[in-house]
């Protein structure tokens, strides 16, 4: 009988630990989940600790393929493995971003401690946009307003995870002649908004900005420098801006080509002293913004809303272009703007996580195929290969394969593949 009793009170203890300890764990865990849901763009943006990335999971040639809840959870715990924590959408058209927001939410429910949070992108078009009609860029596609009220809708149903709103990509850049807009559109919406902040209609801490190319946001010519950029420039909550030296490689190569002085170099030193000075091309494009909006007076965060490196390209940036794509090169421009941005506390949203081929369908090699730093079966790229031997992704897969490295790994291949950039005497012949 006292056995029976001993064992009651020894059963009664456990379940009291247990219960005790069960509480602490959902104290714990509810913690975690308004710690992350006061969070703001704030405090992210420019945090070294929040790395950002640009993102999209798509894995066939057309986009009428969407990806799966489950194939993005494991996207998700790829990018978390490298360190990355803030990603960027860029319309709420089809259904990318939601599945995107609803893989996040059940991860943070099976996990309090996952964090991830985007930056959604709302796509802005002008008039007769990707149709055989005349384009007016100085009137707004009617499909706008309901681009925007379903961004809104979904910070909204998600605001522990939507931290920013972009309206529009590149839609002010003028060389995006099937679509771009005139910049009194983007503060048209921009306004709205921040209106809806105002009247408590969307969450305090949310930031509203528009991602654009360095030239859109007055680092350009004067013909961008116009009074409703200037209002703009107000109106958001800070600038996203993109530079892209691996495409001023072909159409304004001032930084490109191997020196004289360099001719005697071997052809890795030959490069590296190259993705330098494209570094340095793409700080020069973003100060060349600063400089605009200090010269304005007004004084908001900058950050590098898009930038990234092919790593293959059949055409303008390859072997019978400028040599610029290609894995080695790739990787030296990530670590490059990493180290940079990280330096100098600012977010950088690398463009991009994984290949996607519906870019460029009709041509599998072009370069647009290539930007991610995971090829779609979900081989790594040379820029992580250390992320590979450190064993940051393993048990890890992408549909059903294990993240390995590229070319098996071997260094002495990938370079075969590798060119030093022409002359800078040879390119002003290619020209």
């Amino acid at each position: 009988m006292k056995t029976i009793q001993i064992q009651i009170i020894i059963l009664c203890i456990g379940l009291c630990m247990f219960s005790c300890v069960n509480s602490t764990n959902k104290k714990i865990n509810n913690s975690l989940v308004k710690e992350q849901k006061n969070i703001t763009a704030k405090d992210i943006l420019g945090n070294p600790k929040y790395l950002a990335m640009s993102y999209g999971g798509y894995r066939e040639q057309s986009r009428d393929s969407q990806p799966t809840i489950k194939e993005i959870k494991d996207d998700m715990k790829i990018l978390s493995a490298m360190g990355i924590k803030i990603l960027r959408t860029y319309n709420v058209q089809l259904k990318h971003a939601p599945n995107l927001l609803e893989a996040i939410s059940e991860l943070k429910a099976e996990d309090p401690n996952f964090e991830m949070y985007v930056m959604l992108g709302a796509w802005i078009d002008c008039l007769n946009a990707w149709t055989d009609q005349p384009v007016n860029h100085d009137i707004e596609s009617p499909n706008n307003e309901g681009e925007i009220e379903r961004a809104v809708d979904l910070v909204n149903q998600y605001p522990d995870i939507v931290k920013v709103i972009a309206v529009g990509n590149e839609a002010m850049v003028k060389w995006a002649e099937a679509y771009y807009v005139q910049p009194n559109v983007i503060l048209k919406w921009v306004n709205h908004l921040q209106e809806l902040k105002k009247n408590r209609m969307l969450p305090k801490g949310l930031w509203v900005t528009s991602s654009d190319n360095f030239a859109s946001w007055g680092g350009g010519g004067s013909e961008y420098h116009v009074e409703d950029l200037e209002k703009l420039i107000n109106a958001v909550d800070y600038i996203s801006m993109h530079t892209y030296p691996m495409h001023d490689t072909h159409y304004n190569p001032v930084f490109w080509g191997v020196k004289e002085s360099e001719f005697d170099l071997s052809k890795k030193d030959k490069i590296n002293k190259v993705m330098l000075r494209a570094r340095d091309y793409a700080i020069s494009q973003y100060d060349s913004v600063v400089s605009y909006v200090n010269g304005l007076g007004v004084k908001k965060p900058i950050h590098i809303g898009e930038t990234g490196w092919s790593s293959y390209s059949n055409e303008l940036f390859g072997h019978e272009g400028t040599r610029a794509s290609d894995e080695y090169k790739q990787a030296l421009y990530y670590n490059h703007m990493r180290e940079w941005t990280n330096k100098v506390s600012l977010s950088c949203f690398y463009f991009e996580a994984f290949n996607e081929q519906w870019k460029d369908a009709h041509n599998p090699e072009g370069s647009e195929n290539h930007f991610g730093l995971f090829r779609i079966k979900g081989q790594a790229k040379y820029a992580l290969w250390d992320l590979v031997d450190a064993g940051a992704f393993d048990g890890l897969t992408r549909n059903g394969n294990p993240i390995i490295k590229t070319l098996e790994g071997d260094i002495n291949t990938l370079m075969e593949k590798v060119e030093a950039p022409l002359t800078e005497n040879e390119i002003m012949v290619h020209r």
